[in-house]
């Protein structure tokens, strides 16, 4: 970009200095547009009065599209690089929230019959990326595994009673719906010191 611009600009007669003073606007005119753009997201703000479905429910959905929102703009590279000693990336993040997600409302509250990618000699494989997983997949996953959470959320009471696998841990839609607003904001801030460490980005 900028040769081709110096290109253009030297061949219709334009000083060095002006050429030098055009191509740094146009940078920081790319570096502006990049934060407008990371400043003006998707995410829809929580109303700040609504019914306790409302309100939760509208919190739990801020945090999911900030998850997404914070990792605009980054290359598969870097969405895979890990980032952490135990080898923690942000498309590994996202993978994990998935079955997560999968987890708590299908499982466990639900009582459906689900599969996870872990094992007892492999209990961290949801934050591992495969070899043959594409990002397009990891992405795919965590936006269908949300929608399904939205469809049992909304077709139950908040004091219904978890119906899953383990006898000891029975918790209401409330408690899990709370539990998954930690969750997610939790490991928000996780991204949000890696975003920054790969290219500076920062944002709410």
């Amino acid at each position: 970009m900028p040769v081709l611009l110096y290109k253009l600009l030297h061949n219709n007669g334009c000083s060095l200095t002006l050429i030098v003073c055009i191509i740094i606007l146009v940078y920081i005119s790319c570096l502006l547009f990049e934060r407008i753009l990371m400043d003006n997201s998707q995410r829809i703000d929580p109303p700040l009065v609504g019914s306790e479905r409302e309100l939760l429910t509208a919190f739990l959905d801020y945090h999911r599209q900030t998850l997404l929102w914070k990792i605009e703009g980054l290359n598969d590279t870097d969405l895979r690089r890990s980032m952490t000693p135990t080898g923690l990336s942000l498309l590994g993040l996202i993978k994990h929230l998935a079955y997560v997600e999968r987890g708590w409302f299908q499982n466990e509250f639900a009582g459906e019959d689900v599969s996870f990618p872990w094992t007892d000699d492999d209990p961290d494989a949801d934050f591992r990326i495969e070899p043959d997983e594409t990002t397009e997949q990891i992405l795919t996953l965590y936006k269908a595994e949300v929608e399904r959470s939205r469809e049992i959320t909304a077709a139950a009471s908040f004091d219904d009673i978890a119906r899953g696998p383990r006898p000891r841990r029975k918790p209401s839609l409330r408690w899990i719906i709370i539990h998954m607003i930690e969750e997610t904001a939790r490991h928000n801030g996780h991204v949000d010191l890696m975003r920054e460490a790969i290219d500076g980005q920062t944002g709410e």
